[in-house]
């Protein structure tokens, strides 16, 4: 694996105009899911989920009907599942019937990893539990948590370490559970200090447990807004700086600059970043057009099927 990274870090880059442009890599791959995966997040879906247009215990179904073998689900749509047994064994019966993969749970709305008063964080602890056991059962190899704070954004840099110090030590409370399930806990750049690369970098860091990790989502670098001025962290750096710990990856089409600019993604560039760290696991498609999710979904699984089957033939 090291070899494989430091020659992606250093290999010359012909100008092979193959597809989207991609440089000539040598993978040694001789399928395309050697490369990387694609998966299919379930937020992708939220408005139809939302509007009942359509049932959760369908995603996996829906997803292979539409090219895709992986799953990413959301917890905000069987929120009241995790310890019902008889209703995640119908979730993996459904998703292995279809053949298809599930990947994470991405866990929302079950309190901060830095909550204000220590019965907060310890309560935060506790809830997450079950959604490891249940991703256990589901077949998952991680959940994704958020590292919110009580104090969302500062400049100052002794409360930026406060939250670090706060936060890492939830998350390793909740590694320490994990690791009996083989779970992974990955954090998500999810707004406030964490869409700053280096400080959740530095978090993965001080928590020091082999369980955790990052989600390094392309889009989610907008750190705050005050008044008409958006802070953003620049897209590129941020996924560079969060791969070192990525146990996936979030693919949204729109990312930052440092100047709270928003731009289309340029995949050839984006992957360049991801796949120089040595990756291949999934890269989950988490994008939804009002109106046209699924063809939307079909528009990014294409342009990522063209970057792998065109590295595929170079290897």
């Amino acid at each position: 694996m090291k070899n494989r990274r430091e020659f992606l870090k250093t290999a010359s880059l012909s100008a092979a105009a193959i597809g989207l442009g991609l440089p000539t890599l040598s993978f040694g791959a001789k399928n395309p899911e050697d490369i990387f995966k694609i998966s299919l997040a379930e937020w992708s879906l939220q408005r139809i989920l939302f509007a009942g247009r359509m049932d959760h215990l369908d995603f996996a179904k829906l997803a292979k009907n539409n090219g895709i073998d992986a799953v990413e689900y959301v917890n905000q749509f069987f929120m009241d599942k995790a310890t019902d047994k008889a209703y995640l064994n119908e979730m993996k019966t459904r998703a292995e019937g279809e053949g298809v993969t599930s990947v994470l749970i991405m866990v929302d709305n079950e309190g901060m990893l830095g909550a204000a008063t220590s019965q907060g964080r310890r309560d935060t602890v506790e809830n997450h539990k079950k959604w490891v056991e249940a991703a256990a059962l589901l077949g998952c190899h991680s959940i994704r948590v958020n590292s919110y704070h009580a104090v969302q954004w500062s400049e100052d840099p002794m409360k930026r370490k406060e939250a670090i110090d706060i936060c890492s030590s939830t998350l390793r409370r909740i590694c320490e559970f994990a690791d009996d399930f083989d779970i992974n806990v990955l954090v998500e750049n999810h707004g406030g200090f964490s869409s700053n690369g280096k400080w959740l970098a530095s978090l993965i860091d001080q928590t020091g447990h082999n369980r955790a990790g990052t989600l390094p989502d392309f889009g989610n670098f907008r750190m705050h807004t005050e008044g008409d001025k958006i802070l953003s962290y620049d897209s590129y750096r941020g996924v560079d700086e969060l791969m070192p710990y990525a146990k996936g990856v979030s693919l949204k089409p729109m990312v930052w600059d440092d100047r709270g600019n928003e731009s289309r993604l340029d995949y050839e560039r984006m992957m360049k970043i991801v796949l120089s760290h040595g990756f291949n696991g999934y890269v989950g498609i988490e994008h939804g057009e009002p109106n046209r999710e699924w063809e939307g979904i079909e528009d990014i699984r294409t342009n990522l099927d063209t970057i792998r089957r065109t590295l595929a033939n170079q290897g």
